[in-house]
């Protein structure tokens, strides 16, 4: 990171651009994009992907100390120096608004993706061959990172195994061998491995709830760009995060699925039990994605963003 961006900062300087962006990997990239900004006058766009040291702290990457609070305190100076500050929902939007950032200067860009036009049956090889033998799936797709609540899923996975309820990881992230060492002896949680792009959609496929989970403190810090893939295949989701966070609100406020406490295992197995003696209900939460995926359509979100870049620069 380091050596990335003692070589970025000066190669930006010497470029001469209408605008400076900048994301959020390295973390310490909105920093040097605030600072090539200063030392040139050009606007400053903060895209944000990841909030820190907000999600170096709250997953336990580092510890609370005088380094983070100089990091906090520049990041925030970055912040209201932006022209534009890019992020990716409105738990994110919260979160920045606390920080003392002009509502004004806040745009909502997500990670819309495009629609599929079907999925495949549950006939489907690799579709049967995700779902096992059990009778009804819970799938996490994607990386198993520092932000999930994984004891808490795991905990609840135990507690619905006499119900014939599965719960399928697919992906790899650095917590895999905790999740892993956590959930041994446990009969109904696997593993498996990233499927290739051209599977993605037997991935979709083959959960009855597919799982987003962000563990308590982290809400609008990370904002999981997977559940995008899910609404956009019309599944219901199984959001284990607090209602602060944009997943809990697509589950129970646009009625995508269902939520629970990220720290109440029992409070999981409750509500999936709820949705498995409840097959109308469970219908009717698989046809809700879909509309609300149309209104974050790809095209949509692209035109918002390149506006967002247009009028932040020079006229």
């Amino acid at each position: 990171y380091l050596s990335y961006l003692a070589l970025a900062v000066p190669r930006a300087l010497s470029i001469r651009s209408a605008v400076v962006v900048a994301m959020t990997d390295p973390p310490f990239e909105g920093l040097a994009g605030a600072l090539v900004s200063k030392l040139t006058g050009r606007p400053f766009i903060y895209n944000l992907r990841d909030m820190y040291p907000d999600m170096a702290l709250g997953g336990d990457i580092v510890r609370a100390g005088g380094a983070t609070q100089i990091w906090e305190t520049l990041h925030r100076r970055a912040l209201r120096h932006a022209t534009r500050v890019i992020v990716l929902g409105e738990d994110m939007r919260e979160r920045i608004l606390s920080k003392g950032v002009d509502p004004e200067r806040i745009t909502i860009v997500r990670d819309a993706v495009d629609l599929p036009d079907s999925l495949p049956s549950a006939d489907h090889p690799v579709v049967r061959e995700i779902r096992g033998a059990f009778r009804f799936v819970l799938v996490h797709a994607g990386n198993l990172g520092f932000y999930g609540a994984w004891q808490t899923l795991i905990n609840a996975a135990r507690l619905l195994e006499r119900d014939g309820v599965g719960l399928v990881f697919v992906g790899e992230g650095a917590m895999k061998d905790a999740v892993q060492a956590s959930a041994r002896g446990c009969s109904n949680i696997r593993f498996l491995p990233f499927r290739p792009a051209a599977e993605v959609p037997c991935v979709m496929a083959a959960g009855d709830l597919h799982v987003v989970t962000v563990k308590r403190g982290l809400e609008g810090v990370v904002v999981p760009s997977k559940v995008y893939n899910i609404l956009a295949a019309a599944r219901p989701l199984l959001a284990v995060a607090t209602n602060k966070t944009e997943v809990a609100r697509f589950a129970e406020r646009d009625g995508c699925g269902i939520a629970a406490d990220p720290d109440n295992p029992e409070a999981v197995a409750g509500a999936v039990r709820g949705v498995m003696g409840d097959p109308e209900r469970l219908a009717h939460m698989g046809r809700k994605p879909r509309d609300l995926a149309i209104s974050y359509d790809r095209g949509k979100q692209l035109h918002t963003f390149v506006q967002a870049i247009e009028e932040a620069g020079p006229a």
